[in-house]
């Protein structure tokens, strides 16, 4: 390589440097004005419950019927739904909102080709979002309770995101609800046995930060009676 084609390529690479640099700090005006309409719209639905589980389970599905259901039950308790805004348990968690009469909102995070809102979502209370981590500040600060129902990575993140956050104390407690023993026993297991056990990262008073269950009932017992003691509330 010549002297000057080592010129050219240094000159390219400090040039894209800069740009990447650039775009950085436009990227702050965007991500900005995502949490202000966030917070802007979110401030105004009351208590909701947030409502997660896997975009591609189908209406005929048993979870996608818990999971109408246990909105439903939720809206006649008092409390909206936020879900993720698009198909399968999300849907689902609208409908149930929506038959309820409740507060339906659906937090849609823009993906090609993936995701597009649900129609059960209401229309002052669908919000888009480009930017995964400013939807999951949205979830967590308006939610009073998390009802984690069978998922993928993406459930998976949203529930530990919660967890760590109450276990590290950066948000209060509150009740974290998975639904479906047959889905969740193995994975608890795995915690218990590896995590606990063998490797102690994690302690044993870990395990109360979340409840496993199957029926709606359960769900609504769970989250109603942990706001006898507590007051309903923004979570930061």
């Amino acid at each position: 390589m010549t002297e000057g084609e080592k010129k050219m390529i240094s000159k390219f690479r400090h040039k894209s440097w800069n740009e990447v640099k650039a775009n950085d700090s436009w990227a702050i005006f965007k991500i900005m004005s995502e949490f202000v309409e966030g917070f802007e719209k979110m401030s105004r639905i009351g208590p909701c419950v947030s409502i997660f589980g896997s975009a591609r389970t189908k209406p005929d599905n048993e979870y996608y019927i818990l999971a109408e259901e246990i909105a439903y039950n939720l809206t006649r308790n008092g409390y909206g739904v936020i879900t993720g805004g698009g198909p399968g348990i999300m849907e689902a968690g609208n409908k149930g909102a929506e038959r309820g009469e409740g507060a339906s909102v659906g937090l849609n995070i823009d993906l090609p080709h993936e995701q597009s809102s649900n129609p059960y979502i209401d229309a002052d209370k669908n919000i888009d979002f480009d930017y995964f981590f400013v939807r999951k500040v949205m979830f967590v600060k308006y939610a009073q309770a998390f009802v984690v129902l069978p998922g993928g990575f993406g459930t998976l993140d949203e529930l530990f995101e919660a967890i760590t956050l109450i276990q590290t104390n950066k948000i209060g407690k509150f009740p974290i609800v998975l639904v479906g023993t047959e889905f969740w026993t193995g994975l608890m297991d795995w915690i218990k046995n590896t995590l606990s056990d063998k490797f102690h990262t994690i302690s044993e008073i870990d395990f109360t930060l979340f409840k496993i269950v199957d029926t709606p009932e359960e769900v609504i017992e769970i989250i109603n009676d942990f706001y006898k003691t507590y007051t309903l509330k923004p979570n930061f």
